[in-house]
């Protein structure tokens, strides 16, 4: 049986590769399928990558408890709108301060991803005050800029000190202790369904525009748990909102709510149903 190709945020030992090797082992023991990983450099080329067909799947994070959505994910997926979730996947986030200085006293800069920066935002300004903070890539690609120099630190996670051999500095050091990242698994297959169901969609610019759609799925008690607006990008104050169901698009009720939520947005996109993989 050929092996299903995943494509991740890399390079290895980021969280994005964490995430992808939980979804390969579980796609493992759903299919027998093993999986070859294919590390990208942003995570705008990770979802390009499965969109053009160079890969059959992306591990992406969309979602951390600490800091909130991965917009560059969410505004990603609205212009690849062929993309289907097929899973998602929550990851327990350790950071840790790698270094080769011999002390905290030492640090000058710190590199890392930003959304792992905003995670560790009060633990810097209150034990690296003075410390420049250089946003990266990616988290394991912040690494390559600590060489020899021990006035440069990174905020990674173990796994990456370990993979690296880059000493550990301090642990632990993210804001709040329950620090989780939620990964979407895509492809350009149908969604196989499940009891979440993420959408987007734009609405007309009218009084109470955004009321009405909202109505609609409190009004079969379909509960939302999540509504998010971006920047539509073609003006000032012109929006979309992702929205997240617990509910599956196969549902008589949740068929009738979408059916009915075309006649109030100019434009809608449905990503799919899915469930959650249990690590």
């Amino acid at each position: 049986m050929a092996s299903v190709s995943i494509a991740h945020l890399g390079p290895s030992g980021t969280n994005a590769e964490t995430a992808a090797l939980n979804c390969a082992t579980w796609l493992q023991q759903k299919t027998g399928q093993s999986a070859l990983l294919h590390p990208y450099a942003t995570i705008a080329q990770t979802l390009q990558a499965v969109a053009q067909g160079e890969t059959q799947l992306a591990v992406v994070p969309v979602e951390n408890s600490i800091e909130g959505s991965v917009t560059v994910t969410l505004d990603t997926l609205w212009q690849l709108d062929q993309l289907r979730i097929q899973a998602a996947l929550v990851l327990t986030i350790s950071n840790t301060l790698l270094s080769r200085a011999t002390q905290l006293a030492d640090i000058r800069v710190v590199y890392s991803h930003p959304q792992a920066l905003a995670q560790c935002q009060h633990w810097l300004r209150q034990t690296l005050p003075a410390a420049q903070l250089v946003p990266a890539n990616s988290t394991t690609e912040a690494l390559t800029h600590l060489v020899e120099d021990t006035t440069i630190a990174a905020i990674a996670s173990e796994r990456a000190a370990q993979l690296y051999q880059v000493p550990i500095l301090a642990q632990a050091i993210s804001d709040y202790p329950d620090n989780c990242t939620r990964f979407w698994l895509l492809s350009l297959e149908p969604s196989p369904g499940g009891d979440h169901t993420s959408l987007a969609f734009i609405v007309h610019d009218s009084p109470g525009a955004l009321v009405k759609p909202l109505q609609i799925f409190a009004q079969r008690d379909i509960n939302l748990s999540r509504i998010e607006s971006r920047p539509s990008k073609r003006s000032l104050g012109d929006y979309l909102f992702f929205v997240d169901l617990e509910a599956d698009t196969r549902q008589p009720a949740v068929q009738s709510a979408l059916k009915e939520l075309e006649a109030y947005t100019e434009t809608l996109k449905i990503f799919g149903s899915y469930s959650v993989i249990p690590i």
